[in-house]
């Protein structure tokens, strides 16, 4: 009698097809934002039914390895970059962090009147401001849309800054001291004009962050941040004597 070496492939085919798109993944065979084969050619190779396909698939997506979208197909995931909740993120900082090369550009730069933000009743009360919209890159994917009102009454400095070659969110941190922030964060599904800036699907998950800052009682600027839903999260850590309210 010999002894045999214990069978650890998977028990179904599904489990074996999942582990084999795993194995490739880790392996760093198949990069993040490559494309994987699409469930046909995946039925071809294994022999097996759609639903097989999609069930190894799916159980892929729920860990976070890959994308999945009807219009682009199913990608390896790029990892999350993790920004905290309660500071102002250094987005550049996050995106070398997680191993990725960082890209900016401009989409729009220009000077608005008065009210031009939907700010309620105190609207009124901010003057003109420099409005930049930009999308920030991950390997040259985007991964982020920053609307951006810098008021000139309270940073007279920003009319001039050239932010064709930098974001405003840096510059303004190393410039204009502030006191006090505010943010507010939602879950919101892509529209047409963020789905095609950030190359998801019209309806895929994104966190919107929206933040003011304010210089005593001037507000200095204010950001509408759109992050891809499968590219950031964010995260505090605290202890019991901070808790959030």
């Amino acid at each position: 009698m010999h002894d045999h070496a214990p069978d650890t492939r998977p028990a179904t085919l599904h489990a074996r097809i999942r582990a084999d798109v795993e194995a490739r993944i880790l392996s760093g065979e198949w990069k993040p934002g490559d494309r994987l084969p699409t469930e046909t050619e995946l039925m071809a190779r294994y022999g097996c039914s759609r639903m097989t396909v999609n069930k190894a698939m799916a159980s892929l997506a729920a860990t976070g390895l890959i994308s999945r979208n009807r219009r682009a197909g199913t990608v390896v995931s790029r990892p999350r970059m993790h920004a905290a909740v309660l500071t102002i993120p250094d987005i550049r900082a996050n995106i070398e962090a997680r191993g990725a090369r960082y890209g900016y550009r401009p989409l729009l730069d220009e000077m608005r009147p008065p009210c031009c933000v939907h700010l309620g009743a105190e609207g009124h009360h901010l003057g003109q401001s420099r409005f930049i919209r930009s999308v920030h890159l991950a390997d040259g994917s985007p991964v982020l849309i920053e609307d951006r009102h810098i008021f000139l009454d309270a940073v007279s400095d920003a009319a001039a800054a050239d932010f064709h070659n930098q974001p405003p969110g840096p510059w303004l941190v190393a410039h204009v001291p502030w006191t006090e922030a505010e943010h507010r964060i939602a879950a919101i599904a892509a529209d047409a004009l963020t789905a095609r800036t950030l190359e998801v699907g019209v309806g895929a998950p994104c966190l919107l962050v929206e933040r003011r800052t304010w210089r005593g009682d001037e507000t200095l600027t204010i950001a509408r941040q759109v992050f891809r839903g499968d590219a950031f999260d964010l995260t505090a850590r605290f202890g019991p004597k901070q808790g959030l309210s």
